[in-house]
């Protein structure tokens, strides 16, 4: 069996770029029911900015921003680069990904390659180059996740090594991106739909409203993980909030420990289960090569669900949904407690959504 390779490089085919960029808007709305919305101000903003240096930094609310800023380019004309999750490039879109101009990351590691590729394109004088700085998809589309500073200094230092290099201290833009999605119908029905599927898996009588038929499926999918953990979940009067803070803390350190890795509760969740996973890469690599024998202690599945878990749940809080009531936010919720009980990792798109895109003021580093 081969080995997969420790990194993906970027092999941009301009041709093929071209030809998916006239394919893509029609591909979007189709498959994944998805729309690109650009104010003519946001599209200036970046018109203007062509030929410069520019790193775009979006938010991450859903699987389908790639998408969206795919479609952007295309609405620009231009080529863009894209940092990617490593495990996107291990199947069989993986080299597709890499011409269109996708490049990999082992998130949760100095990954050495990555680093050395981004720093190469900054220094290349009219590169845009996309990276998600949450670091990871929220799966809400009005949250905003703390930004990994990674993006930011690894552009400072594609300038310093211009510098050192005997060139001016080169132009390089920073530019945040909105990415927040409207569905195009009432969704209503589908709302009803997807609560009666939970309802009828998880047998729980229906509710008189919406939001309280929501809050029923919710408390049972909470007690049913902390029961699975081994968690008391008796005491039913503590805050929603309290509960899933002690649940995220108790499966992240309970891992932690069967991997012998140092426990670092003040860090990010996110990135605590990144390390986990490449822990989880490194041992499976060794016992697959004979390093290291086989352990019962240990059930890599187990703690695999578990990381999924964390990051489909890393930023729910009580009350989202009741500040704003939106389609959007029921079905935001919803989406994230179908993953958990169906084990479903892309479901399927609830309607057709427009992607409304709005570019802030750039910042020239």
């Amino acid at each position: 069996m081969a080995t997969a390779p420790d990194f993906y490089p970027p092999k941009l085919n301009q041709s093929l770029v071209r030809l998916c960029q006239m394919v893509a808007p029609w591909a979007a709305y189709l498959y994944y029911r998805i729309e690109l919305d650009i104010d003519y101000e946001s599209l200036n903003q970046l018109i203007a900015l062509r030929d410069r240096r520019v790193l775009l930094l979006p938010n991450h609310p859903a699987f389908q921003d790639p998408i969206v800023m795919f479609l952007l380019s295309g609405r620009l004309g231009q080529s863009f680069h894209y940092l990617a999750a490593y495990e996107q490039f291990q199947d069989i879109l993986g080299p597709f990904f890499q011409a269109v101009g996708a490049y990999s990351v082992r998130r949760g590691l100095a990954d050495r390659a990555s680093i050395a590729q981004t720093l190469d394109l900054l220094t290349q004088p009219t590169c845009h180059l996309v990276i998600f700085p949450e670091g990871g998809c929220s799966f809400q589309n009005d949250t905003v996740m703390p930004f990994r500073t990674g993006a930011v200094q690894l552009a400072f230092q594609a300038m310093n090594r211009s510098v050192k290099q005997g060139h001016p201290v080169p132009n390089l833009f920073v530019v945040p991106i909105s990415i927040k999605y409207r569905y195009f119908q009432p969704m209503s029905m589908v709302i009803h739909q997807s609560l009666s599927r939970l309802e009828a898996t998880l047998g729980i009588a229906k509710q008189a409203q919406n939001y309280e038929r929501l809050r029923a499926i919710a408390e049972k999918v909470l007690t049913q993980v902390e029961q699975e953990y081994d968690i008391c979940a008796s005491d039913r009067e503590r805050p929603w909030n309290d509960r899933i803070a002690a649940l995220k803390a108790c499966v992240l350190q309970t891992c932690e420990r069967q991997l012998r890795l140092q426990s670092a509760p003040y860090e990010p969740d996110r990135e605590r289960v990144y390390r986990i996973l490449n822990a989880i890469q490194v041992r499976t690599e060794q016992e697959e090569s004979g390093e290291t024998e086989g352990s019962s202690n240990w059930d890599e599945e187990l703690i695999r669900k578990s990381m999924f878990r964390i990051l489909n749940f890393d930023t729910i809080y009580d009350g989202y949904v009741a500040a704003d009531p939106t389609p959007e936010r029921f079905l935001d919720t919803l989406t994230r407690l179908e993953r958990e009980v169906f084990a479903i990792d892309h479901p399927a798109p609830k309607g057709h959504r427009i992607a409304q895109v709005k570019v802030g003021s750039s910042l020239n580093l």
